[in-house]
């Protein structure tokens, strides 16, 4: 069993962050911090497949978990045969995505397809026996983010191999029609979530535009939480920067 993955399933508060920049070197740099893990998004930024193996090839430090553009077999295997600790995947709307998610990442018939030649694999090094055991400890996380996804949501919980539910705030927002993510329909949304992974005993991550609601989420449950990218924390460093050179002395 991975690290990350033993953490998430002791209930353990796991914080990291997004990678929106296709460089190994921001991988590296980052992995210098006291974050918990880091997660490629490949979704919503420009990864394509070689910059995804670079940026992995530099993990060691800190899992490198990586969100997929969709659920589809062929994305998933990409990322885990690259070397990702784990996966997010996008938009699981059913029970039945949740289970065919976690198929693709399991060496079972229908599943996700074997190479010995991969990093993961250890380029040939690893013996199939050895590979296919470690394969196990990949994180697998359901993105929940849909209208069909909440009222989903107990069946989802309740499938086996989905390490945690992660709720996309933002699209649950425009799905549900809200105005802002702190609407009460979002909210109520939210709660209901976190209730059914609570249920299930399974636990239950989000992203939060202000870091510091992240208390009030621990206590409903959440332990993940993936906050801030490397283009805020970019964006933020140089307004300090200017901000503190700029700004008049006090007298």
């Amino acid at each position: 069993m991975s690290d990350l993955k033993e953490r998430l399933e002791t209930g353990a508060v796991v914080i990291g962050t997004w990678i929106k920049t296709p460089s190994p070197i921001v991988v590296e740099v980052l992995s210098l911090t006291d974050l918990d893990c880091l997660v490629l998004d490949a979704e919503h930024a420009p990864f394509d497949r070689g910059t995804l193996d670079s940026c992995l090839a530099v993990q060691g430090r800190v899992p490198v978990l990586v969100r997929v553009p969709t659920s589809a077999p062929e994305h998933v295997l990409q990322a885990l045969d690259s070397g990702a600790a784990g996966i997010v995947a996008p938009h699981i709307r059913s029970a039945e995505d949740a289970r065919q998610l976690v198929l693709s990442t399991r060496y079972v018939s229908g599943g996700r397809g074997y190479a010995g030649s991969s990093r993961a694999a250890g380029y040939g090094t690893k013996g199939m026996e050895r590979h296919r055991r470690e394969s196990q400890g990949a994180v697998v996380i359901a993105q929940i983010e849909d209208v069909s996804a909440v009222e989903d949501i107990d069946q989802i919980a309740a499938v086996g191999g989905i390490d945690a539910l992660f709720i996309g705030r933002a699209d649950l927002t425009v799905a549900l029609g809200a105005a802002q993510p702190d609407d009460r329909a979002v909210i109520a949304a939210v709660e209901r979530i976190c209730a059914a992974g609570a249920a299930a005993g399974r636990r239950v991550g989000m992203f939060l535009q202000r870091p510091g609601d992240a208390q009030q989420w621990q206590e409903k449950g959440a332990t993940l939480f993936l906050l801030q990218s490397d283009h805020d924390f970019l964006r933020t460093g140089a307004h300090a920067l200017a901000g503190a050179v700029k700004r008049p002395s006090a007298e």
